[in-house]
């Protein structure tokens, strides 16, 4: 267990309080953290399975996080389960967490608060709104078309597939949530929603939609690009891989030679030919349809087969 520490001074205890036996180890960590959270589970927290690792520079939620996943693998976990001290994740829930992966039907597992309908609406308007285009944006950066709500802090991973990815090259702030999916993806692991409420209390959220928004369109751009280019050139080879290139180049000719043309005819004041018309929409039309089918090639290629040892019990 992962709990990353930083300005949770109200909440950690509680959270650290309420993680059932099922948990053997349970690494915190203080994020260089102002409020000296660390020192606080330190003074205060008699259980003994806690581990107060502290971070020298602030490295944001993912540097926290990749630290508690290094320590948890060196100390020989299988499955590592990572909350937030801020007491908006239930521990209890850990259990439907881990299940998938123990039983061999997942690598990694993470939250999803988007199942109960009646729930989402005492998810605060921005939060859903803002939720709603980071998970279309994540499908087409990170591959995985089944997931949603992938700013979802509450995951699961197999200590052999935390193992494989390129934890030093991870985003370290909080693009890492969306960062891990795309590492994920690179790997082919396995990737599964848990339903699960979120409590809202008096946390306070150190996110800025203002912020990150830019930065956060320029990584899913770049982890869109990276994931077209191992998946489909330099691992494998597929008709896919000449549907977008094509479906691409196809629509922007159409594109680019009817507005052209569009522009000229009414700078003429004449109407364009049929043959210009459909010199500019056939491309068009030949170009959406290579797309659209790459898109669904892309769709039913999401992992499907977990790629960790599968948990042997006794």
């Amino acid at each position: 267990m992962v709990i990353p520490s930083y300005r949770v001074t109200r909440h950690v205890l509680s959270v650290i309080e309420a993680i059932g036996p099922e948990v053997e180890q349970i690494y915190v960590v203080d994020d260089c953290c102002p409020d000296n959270s660390g020192d606080l589970v330190r003074t205060k927290c008699t259980d003994p399975r806690v581990t107060v690792v502290r971070n020298e520079q602030n490295l944001g939620v993912g540097g926290a996080v990749l630290r508690g996943y290094q320590e948890a693998i060196r100390n020989g976990a299988d499955v590592i389960v990572k909350i937030d001290g801020d007491g908006q994740m239930d521990p209890s829930l850990i259990p439907g967490f881990v299940g998938p992966i123990l039983a061999g039907e997942a690598d990694y597992t993470k939250g999803n608060r988007f199942f109960n309908l009646e729930r989402i609406g005492e998810m605060p308007p921005m939060r859903l709104f803002g939720n709603a285009v980071l998970s279309f944006m994540t499908k087409l950066s990170a591959g995985y078309w089944d997931l949603f709500d992938p700013t979802n802090g509450y995951t699961a991973i197999h200590a052999d597939v935390a193992r494989r990815l390129p934890l030093d090259k991870i985003s370290k702030r909080y693009f890492f949530e969306t960062d891990i999916l795309f590492r994920l993806n690179i790997v082919r692991a396995v990737v599964v929603d848990i339903p699960m409420d979120a409590r809202y209390a008096d946390e306070v959220s150190n996110l800025r939609i203002s912020r990150i928004a830019g930065e956060f369109f320029a990584k899913h751009v770049r982890n869109f690009f990276k994931r077209l280019f191992y998946n489909y050139y330099l691992r494998d080879l597929s008709v896919a891989s000449l549907e977008l290139p094509l479906g691409c180049s196809l629509f922007l000719f159409g594109v680019v030679f009817g507005g052209w043309h569009w522009f000229l005819s009414i700078y003429a004041g004449a109407a364009a030919t049929a043959g210009t018309v459909m010199l500019s929409a056939l491309p068009v039309l030949m170009g959406l349809q290579l797309m659209l089918a790459f898109l669904a090639f892309d769709i039913a290629s999401v992992p499907r087969r977990p790629i960790h040892k599968q948990y042997v019990t006794r």
